[in-house]
């Protein structure tokens, strides 16, 4: 699969931004077949961080969230201001 076809979108609510804020994590809706390390490698390739550990569920309307941690030296928030969320 391609980086690009695997996130869908940034997911941008007050408690995604208060995570990136204190945990250093980003919140993203990706394609419901994608596995956690599929995932760690599109967001690593795409946004040009590195990638610690990945959680997935599948929220009460059929999409599959991802809460995707940094590694130490990589900054959430600066991820989410280059991509004009911030």
């Amino acid at each position: 699969m391609e980086p690009a076809s695997i996130v869908i979108r940034v997911h941008v609510t007050e408690k995604a931004l208060l995570m990136a804020e204190k945990n250093n994590v980003l919140t993203l809706i990706v394609q419901r077949g994608a596995n956690k390390s599929q995932i760690k490698e599109a967001v690593e390739r795409l946004y040009g961080v590195k990638v610690e550990k990945v959680n997935t569920l599948i929220t009460p309307t059929g999409e599959k969230k991802a809460y995707v941690k940094l590694a130490k030296g990589y900054s959430a928030v600066d991820v989410l201001s280059r991509l004009g969320v911030l």
